[in-house]
């Protein structure tokens, strides 16, 4: 592939994030047709960003069709980034629920459909200084960003010391129960062995059809449990994912529903 320059990028790669590996194809095709060389790890990937150091692409392309908030949160984790943070940002495809959103984070970012896409990147250059937004749910409480809501009554399950101060302020009248005896309609299951996660997998989809699960594992490379995995895991028992959080340096969570 050659050494990438520190400013142009890599000439003609493309990094594409896209959060359904079986529906990326068409889009790898369009990108490959346009003479770029794509790379698409899927989402087996575990830590992208000193990939993407190590490559310095043309631009990181994010197809939004999808979960749009992981695209948010990945391209806030790359803006976070020194090494990486002048890469231009491509969100194809944005709906009209998240595109203000997505705009007011990355305004710097390039906004385009899949039928204008090729001419939108001939456009890109290297950006001199990005802007770089907050990670997502920064500044707001710890518990209101996983859903806590005054009065509820929230299960926790194995969790590690500490976690309580780890959640920060209630809001009134919240109650932590460790170890429910019965499903409450806020879970809060933290894992960070691979093959825990896979055999209590399948309590936590009984307790989705009850309760909103968020998944907590602890992020960065060093971890074996990977966003992938917990992913991985929770699809092949027929659940999706459709919101992610950071909860402090060293953890991070996954929402998750009953796949229809």
């Amino acid at each position: 592939m050659g050494k990438a320059s520190a400013t142009q990028g890599t000439l003609r790669v493309i990094r594409l994030f896209h959060f359904r590996a079986s529906e990326a194809q068409p889009l790898i095709e369009l990108l490959t047709q346009g003479g770029y060389e794509v790379y698409y790890p899927g989402e087996r990937e575990p830590s992208p960003y000193s990939k993407i150091r190590a490559m310095n692409p043309y631009a990181v392309v994010f197809d939004m069709t999808r979960v749009p908030s992981h695209g948010r949160y990945v391209a806030a984790e790359i803006r976070a980034h020194k090494g990486i943070r002048h890469i231009p940002l491509v969100f194809v495809d944005t709906s009209d629920a998240a595109l203000d959103q997505t705009r007011t984070m990355f305004p710097d970012a390039t906004f385009t459909t899949r039928a204008k896409l090729l001419a939108a990147l001939k456009k890109v250059k290297p950006l001199v200084d990005p802007a770089t937004p907050p990670l997502l749910g920064s500044g707001r409480p710890t518990a209101l960003k996983l859903g806590m809501k005054a009065g509820l009554r929230v299960g926790i399950i194995d969790a590690p010391p500490g976690y309580a101060k780890m959640l920060g302020a209630l809001p009134d009248g919240v109650e932590l129960v460790e170890e429910p005896a019965e499903v409450l309609p806020l879970t809060l299951w933290f894992v960070s062995d691979p093959d825990e996660y896979l055999s209590g997998v399948r309590r936590m989809r009984r307790w989705a059809t009850q309760s909103r699960v968020w998944v907590v594992y602890p992020k960065g490379n060093k971890s074996p449990l990977t966003q992938f995995t917990v992913r991985e895991g929770a699809l092949a028992v027929g659940m999706v994912d459709y919101k992610i959080c950071s909860i402090d340096a060293t953890w991070t969570a996954m929402l998750f529903t009953i796949k229809k």
